[in-house]
């Protein structure tokens, strides 16, 4: 919203009529005049970008890591949604969509109602070096690092905390250094360092652009950010360095003066609001939606039921407490009941190995597996004799026994009963890898449940179209399986389109590869009622660490065939490797039974890596897409210990230029586990996956299993940094 000059009020000490400067100036006097008084050093706040940093620029402070948000912001002509992520203590990264109000996109033009020009941009910025007594924290960025290249900018800036005043200082260029007005200090190294090339988006869009970054002319950024006593409130001051006449899609905006100056406050933990004037006549106004999902720990779980309590020493007060039965005498089929019930263990079989006994079954109450084990100790040490000395839950996954996690019985009531420490009881807990049944005497096999179903809402959005900011459709789904054997089955999902937007999505983007993903539109218009996945899979675990799986049918909306996988993945080892290959189908557009004339081999070859490094995963594919190109997709993610996953990914492949707009294929996903925030507990996490440019090149088929996730349970991060959990 542009405001006419006279329409600025501040309040005056003489009628004189204030010059712009001093009048922009007149917050940071307030703030020296406040600083005996002041609330503490400044906090992490985000600018008009989404980014920590002031109003239009950044600073070199960095979020605690783990710290996500949302944000909303705008300044006329632009609306910007932006995403923010700190995966790494030195690392900061957004995802934004720009709105400009006033422009519309080229394949809209003439098109009545048409939406308006909507640009997309990921940022990244790196810290340098932290700040010292005297020494300035500094950070490097990159703005829209691979986009049209429209807001493209590149910075680097310093920050100073002084009491409650952080002072920063940059140079910048591109859009952020768009006035111009000195010239580049890496001219010195090469001339063509001088210049920056001019943004062709219809070539560049969604490529890195290395010979446009730190190029061109340069201005300075900067500014100061103060704490005021309220701890909720904030104030801003900022050295724009754009001057706004040389604004994307020739839109160029009046600056009256520089400096832009603004306030934000926090209405508590999660909620930032901030207001603000720049180019000296806009005002500006932001809604920040955020959190530290890596520190967020579960929320208290009324709905749970009790675990059992565990006679612990006795005293003479304590009531005669009755005799333990023999494992092959004790009634299994209840004890089944109660470990589902109560420890959240769906039992296949009860067995025994010796002094250990044995569960199999998978967990699908608590998200962490060491709660579960706990109850389910406490329910065995209640029914058992002395002869059991060992408890241990093998994780089973459709099939599949996954892990053996082993609890020392004796030192676990010892523990319940505070006579032995923590640090000592963990040494006696162990994981192995599951071992061949015939050492083993089954006790109990619960009968085999084979049918099961269940109804869910489901809801799709899309956001960034040409044709609208947001598409969504909202369905009535119904889920069926169906086990032939423990290793056999059926699933399907049946699903029904209550309420969608369809029908603002009139956009086809071009293509020059085999339509595998863009004919998108007619998949979702085509029928109200679909069949998205209608398949039969067989899984197995082969050797100790080797496991298997094939499947057939309607594998995903798109596509049907045939296809199988096979994965070794040691326990307790930082890699896993897997092969899949399938041979697929396009299926019809009503998502029935038909299936239209394009046949493709499609498969890669994956190697999975924990680096150890701040808990960071990554994994590479090599192999055929769906479009018949060729090539390698790079994942990289970062695990807290709490369950909650940050993670990004890029494809990149033969289709080269035929690729068009966007260039690659790129992501970004962020897991979070249910528990966090339910009053009962879910095994269950969220997935919130984000898409930003449908295209055919590098996409893969979707599969409603990859055998990776179902041994998950081998990855023991998460087990060992919650074993506290198993006394509750």
């Amino acid at each position: 919203m542009t405001a006419p000059a006279n329409d600025l009020r501040c309040a005056r000490r003489t009628p004189a009529r204030p010059r712009p400067l001093a009048l922009a100036l007149a917050p940071l006097g307030l703030c020296i005049a406040g600083a005996l008084h002041a609330g503490g050093p400044p906090r992490f706040v985000q600018n008009d970008f989404g980014e920590v940093g002031l109003l239009q620029t950044p600073i070199a402070r960095m979020a605690d890591e783990g710290e996500v948000g949302v944000e909303y912001s705008r300044i006329e002509p632009y609306t910007n949604f932006d995403a923010f992520g700190q995966p790494l203590p030195w690392l900061e990264g957004a995802f934004r969509y720009t709105i400009v109000s006033n422009r519309i996109a080229p394949v809209n033009k003439g098109v009545p109602g048409a939406g308006s020009y909507v640009d997309k941009s990921i940022d990244v910025k790196v810290r340098l070096r932290h700040e010292t007594r005297w020494l300035p924290e500094v950070a490097v960025g990159i703005r829209d690092i691979a986009g049209t290249g429209f807001f493209s900018s590149e910075y680097v800036v310093g920050s100073k905390r002084v009491g409650p005043f952080d002072l920063s200082l940059g140079l910048a260029w591109g859009y952020l250094g768009g006035r111009g007005n000195l010239p580049n200090p890496l001219g010195w190294l090469d001339s063509s360092f001088k210049h920056r090339p001019v943004t062709d988006p219809g070539t560049t869009s969604g490529t890195f652009a290395p010979s446009r970054y730190f190029h061109g002319p340069t201005a300075l950024i900067g500014g100061v950010q103060y704490q005021t006593p309220n701890q909720k409130l904030t104030l801003k001051l900022e050295l724009d360095g754009n001057d706004y006449q040389h604004e994307p899609l020739q839109d160029d905006q009046p600056q009256k003066w520089p400096i832009n100056f603004g306030a934000l406050y926090r209405v508590n933990r999660y909620i930032d609001v901030s207001l603000g004037y720049e180019r000296g006549n806009t005002v500006m106004g932001s809604i920040a939606l955020h959190d530290n999902l890596a520190k967020e720990q579960e929320s208290p779980k009324p709905l749970d039921p009790p675990p059992e309590p565990v006679p612990l020493a006795p005293t003479a007060a304590d009531p005669v407490v009755p005799p333990h039965v023999e494992p092959a005498r004790a009634d299994w089929p209840e004890v089944a009941r109660i470990l589902e019930e109560n420890a959240g263990i769906k039992v296949d079989r009860i067995a025994q190995r010796g002094p250990e006994l044995l569960v199999y079954g998978e967990q699908t109450r608590f998200y962490y597996r060491a709660e579960g084990l706990g109850r389910a100790a406490r329910i065995l040490d209640n029914r058992l004799d002395d002869s059991v000395q060992w408890i241990t839950f093998v994780s089973v996954n459709h099939g599949l026994p996954v892990v053996e996690d082993s609890v020392h019985r004796p030192k676990f009531v010892a523990l319940l009963d505070n006579r032995l420490e923590f640090q000592t009881f963990r040494r006696s807990v162990e994981q192995d890898p599951p071992t061949p049944m015939h050492i083993e005497k089954v006790v109990y096999e619960t009968p085999l449940k084979r049918f099961d179903w269940h109804v869910s809402p489901g809801f799709y959005p899309s956001f960034g179209g040409v044709n609208s900011a947001v598409i969504y459709q909202l369905t009535a789904d119904l889920y069926t399986t169906y086990h032939f054997t423990r290793h056999l089955w059926f699933d399907s999902q049946l699903s029904y389109d209550v309420l969608d937007n369809y029908q603002n999505y009139t956009y086809d983007p071009p293509s020059q590869l085999p339509r595998v993903r863009t004919d998108l539109r007619q998949y979702l218009e085509t029928s109200r009622f679909n069949i998205p996945n209608f398949q039969l899979t067989w899984a197995r675990q082969l050797d100790t660490d080797l496991y298997a799986m094939t499947y057939g049918g309607m594998l995903e909306s798109m596509f049907g065939g045939v296809g199988a996988e096979v994965l070794y993945r040691p326990l307790n080892d930082r890699w896993a490797f897997g092969v899949d290959a399938n041979l697929v189908r396009q299926r019809g557009f009503a998502q029935h039974f038909s299936f239209r004339n394009y046949q493709v081999a499609t498969g890669h070859a994956t190697l999975y890596y924990d680096t150890g490094w701040y808990n960071v995963r990554t994994k590479l594919s090599v192999g055929r897409y769906l479009a018949r190109d060729w090539g390698t997709t790079i994942d990289v993610s970062r695990q807290f210990g709490n369950g909650v996953k940050l993670g990004a990914y890029g494809t990149f492949t033969t289709a080269g230029k035929r690729y068009g707009e966007g260039s690659f294929d790129k992501g970004i996903y962020l897991y979070i586990p249910f528990d966090l925030f339910l009053p009962w507990s879910r095994s269950e996490r969220a997935q919130l996956n984000y898409h930003p440019l449908l295209r055919d090149g590098g996409a893969k088929l979707n599969k409603a299993y990859e055998l990776y996730d179902l041994t998950d349970d081998r990855d023991t991060d998460v087990f060992d940094q919650n074993i506290d959990k198993i006394t509750r």
